[in-house]
Parts: C-alpha cells; structure tokens; sequence
C-alpha cells in the first residue's frame, strides 16, 4: 500500500505547492490517486493555515476529497492541532464527518484516550510510533494495541546516514506489534532511505508533501503527485 500524506503540518511558508483549502487538497488527492497512490492522509486546516480537529474543518476538508477520490482517507489528531488531550477526545465525538481512520501518536499524552474515543465511533486508528519516544512501549502494553488497524512506524529523527538502522532498530523494538499490519516511513532526509527499506521489505509505506519536500535526486518536488510516480519508480 502506498499513502500519500497531502500536507501535513506544513503552512504556505513551505511552499504554493503544499495544499491547504478544501479545494486544494481534494486536487492534490485526485492527482495523488491518479500517479498510484491507495490511501490518503490529511492535516485539515482552518483558513489561517492551522491544522485543526474542529468538527467543521474535518468535515470541509472529507467531503471535499471524498468528491473526487474513493480510496480511505484519514486525519491527524496530533497534540499540535489541539494540545489539550481532553479538548481532542472532544473534538474527535463531536466530528459530523467521519475518517476512513485517525493517527494516534501514542507517546502523547492522552493518546489511550483518543484512540478509545476513536474507536468507540467506529473509526480506524494509525498508531502513530515516533522512533526515540518511547512510543513502542507504550504501545505494546497497551490493551488496545490489537484493536488498531495499523501501525505507522515514523522515523522522525536520525544522525545522517543512519536512517535505516534506526528504522530497523523500530521495527526491532515493535516485534509482531500484536499481529498488526506495519507502514514504516521516515521524514525529511529520512525520507527515502526509509522508503526504499519498507518496499525492500514488502511493508506498506508512504510518500508526500508532509514528509518531504524534495526528490530522489534533491530536486523540489513539485506535487504529492510527482513524489507518487517517484515512490513507485524505487527500485
């Protein structure tokens, strides 16, 4: 499976080609399908550029992608859009539009919460694992660790070069995450590295604006479409 993360926490700061609007990410999916990507993963943001988990923002942000794509499309419910882990369990009963699934990083605080909250609505939950958090073990001795749909193992951090031990040394640490299907990806100059691992490996994985910025060869990538055709071209 490869998933395309439209844009993640990035702002206009970034870049025109990082989409935000409604209208803008739905675009940027329908290309992002169309190059070969299965599922989508998507930061809602309000007209300030701010990722948000407002009912109304979340719902603005699904309908307008579910107009153009019918692949599962899911949404963050990082401490960054909401930083009080009450104020999230919230936000995720009161959405009007449900995800296809959430991200739930499980070294914040309140993740149990969220995910219950999750569940409890029928939705799908990406535990989010941060390579250096302690997020693995956390995850592992949790009691709704066998109830999630998968498991995102993040390479978020790594001295150069040394992307792909500290991907191997997560995945180590996660064992059999309870029988649970594992994406692994990286961020920035992890990026690919880890990229090339999952696929040489047979694990799903995931592309886009929101981890990375740049091609293969460095050169700025002028679409999650493009980073798309680039993932599926590794060898």
């Amino acid at each position: 499976m490869m998933q395309v993360c439209l844009n993640g926490a990035r702002g206009a700061a970034d870049g025109a080609m990082v989409p935000l609007s409604p209208a803008d990410l739905a675009r940027s999916a329908a290309e992002a399908v169309a190059a070969g990507a299965t599922e989508i993963h998507v930061h809602p943001k309000t007209p300030c550029g701010d990722d948000s988990l407002s009912p109304r923002v979340v719902g603005a942000a699904l309908e307008a992608i579910r107009a153009v794509v019918s692949v599962p499309v899911g949404v963050t419910t990082g401490a960054w859009a909401e930083p009080d882990p009450a104020r999230r369990v919230e936000h995720v009963r009161s959405w009007t539009v449900l995800p296809d699934y959430a991200s739930v990083n499980w070294h914040e605080e309140g993740a149990e919460a969220v995910a219950a909250a999750l569940l409890d609505r029928g939705v799908g939950i990406e535990a989010g694992i941060w390579s250096g958090t302690g997020g693995a073990r956390r995850f592992l001795a949790s009691p709704l660790a066998p109830r999630v749909l998968r498991v995102l193992a993040e390479v978020t951090e790594s001295p150069p070069g040394a992307a792909e031990p500290t991907a191997r040394a997560l995945l180590a640490e996660l064992g059999d995450a309870h029988g649970r299907p594992l994406l692994l990806h990286g961020e920035d100059e992890s990026a690919w590295p880890v990229l090339r691992l999952a696929l040489g490996l047979g694990l799903d994985t995931r592309i886009g604006l929101e981890d990375v910025l740049v091609l293969r060869d460095g050169q700025r990538a002028a679409s999650n479409a493009q980073l798309v055709r680039a993932a599926l071209a590794c060898p």
